[in-house]
């Protein structure tokens, strides 16, 4: 039996979040209210992603138009249809209960009771990415989701990159001596594991759980991970997963390397210290490019006087701290700034916002970009599209500190390019769980709410 057709209201949010979306509702009736086009006119000025979503989704409605009265509703690709509510008797007072207050989301709402009165035998759905107008459509009696389009991954069963098999005495002391093992060896022990390119592996026996050994799975056989011979850029992981993470950062045949963590657990001081190593000491790469969102984290400071680098000064601070510290580390009595001076008018260093990096193309470079958890998916796939030959980037983040009010943890850029990426032999992630910044920063990260 055949599924009568919806009807889906799309708030701004999803628009500006994916203007797509509008073609994800297959032969569902879709309707954008009225009041959505003003509030998407007044985000198409600036540079912004946002704004550039909202000038592609107003570019949609007029190619749209070109198929008929976008007023009456048009034919859709996937067999649906879209319209523009223009109703104007359904009025705030009229629709909704007292106390709703004249503004953008009770206009929604108020839209969404209309249509579900008009269509009692419909199913009438309200999509959008604000919880709290989630919350108030609930209330209304009217079914409200989410846009799931794009791949929903909850941060506590995302892909960690890493994971604990118990075995037998025997087969360790093989692995010992062998230095590789066969997977096919490890799965006729431990049945149901999926293992995927890059994965980190702890060997533990069953008969004496002291005994370990740690493993990465280059895509056919398990390989001895071996004890860090030296520091790099003076700092050693401190924890098993920090070994993980150095692994994958100087291993020049993993392109594109994800490492997700609470705060203090060493994502960017690594990056950026297997960046310098790579760039300054190997010459493997011809510049170390660090990039970050400029997104805040509470009231925005609003414009700043001076030039690029001097506006982008209090957005960067967290990066200039962590290559302060590496700089120093060794000499101490040597002014780390004339070092950092150096490396970015010798432009082998090079700072800069995210804003910069659409329409470049970036060849031979190690790429970090910090606080990839603001961003978007389509960001994000903006960002890997960026890199070209001989380049490699990494990305770090902390998926529960999410300062973009149009993402959250299931959603963002970040978790998103993990999940796509795990079984690509080019990409690598670990998840970082151990804070290392102080015994404070670690206690404040488990006790107090997010």
């Amino acid at each position: 039996m055949t599924e009568a057709p919806k009807i889906y209201l799309l708030d701004t949010s999803v628009l500006l979040h994916r203007p797509e979306s509008i073609f994800s509702f297959g032969e569902n009736r879709v309707v954008i209210p009225i009041v959505v086009l003003d509030e998407l006119d007044t985000f198409k000025r600036g540079s912004m992603q946002i704004n550039r979503n909202a000038r592609r989704i107003i570019s949609m409605f007029d190619e749209l138009r070109s198929r008929g009265p976008i007023f009456s509703g048009v034919k859709l690709d996937g067999g649906g249809t879209l319209k523009v509510d223009t109703v104007d008797e359904r009025c705030i007072k009229q629709t909704l209960p007292s106390g709703f207050e004249k503004n953008a989301d009770n206009h929604i709402l108020a839209t969404a009771v209309g249509i579900k009165n008009e269509n009692p035998d419909t199913k009438v759905v309200l999509v959008t990415k604000d919880i709290n107008m989630r919350v108030k459509a609930e209330a209304l009696g009217l079914q409200a989701e989410d846009y799931k389009a794009d791949q929903i991954v909850d941060p506590a069963e995302m892909y960690t990159g890493q994971a604990e098999v118990r075995v037998s005495q025997k087969l360790i002391d093989q692995f010992y001596k062998d230095k590789t093992l066969p997977v096919d060896g490890l799965l006729s022990e431990e049945g149901g594991i999926n293992f995927y390119p890059n994965q980190f592996l702890m060997l533990i026996c069953k008969e004496s759980p002291s005994v370990t050994a740690l493993a990465k799975y280059d895509g056919t056989n398990l390989e001895l991970l071996r004890d860090p011979r030296h520091d790099i850029w003076g700092i050693r992981p401190l924890n098993r997963e920090q070994r993980y993470a150095v692994e994958v950062l100087l291993d020049d045949n993993i392109s594109l390397v994800t490492l997700a963590g609470k705060a203090g657990t060493g994502k960017t001081i690594l990056a950026i210290a297997a960046g310098l190593q790579k760039v300054v000491n190997d010459k493997i790469y011809r510049r170390l490019s660090i990039y970050r969102p400029v997104v805040p984290m509470g009231r925005d400071i609003g414009y700043l006087p001076g030039t690029e680098q001097e506006k982008l000064a209090p957005w960067m601070q967290p990066i200039y701290d962590n290559l302060e510290f590496l700089l120093n580390e060794g000499d101490k009595k040597s002014r780390g700034s004339s070092k950092l001076d150096y490396l970015v008018d010798s432009n082998v260093l090079d700072i800069r916002a995210l804003t910069y990096i659409r329409g470049r193309s970036l060849p031979h470079q190690f790429i970090i970009v910090d606080e990839a958890q603001n961003l978007t998916p389509h960001e994000v796939k903006t960002i890997v599209t960026r890199a070209g030959h001989g380049t490699k980037l990494v990305l770090t983040g902390d998926p529960y500190q999410i300062d973009s009010p149009y993402l959250d943890a299931t959603s963002n850029g970040l978790t998103h390019v993990v999940e796509r990426f795990r079984d690509q032999k080019i990409a690598a992630h670990v998840t970082l769980q151990k804070g290392e910044r102080s015994a404070l920063a670690e206690l404040a990260s488990e006790i107090m709410e997010r």
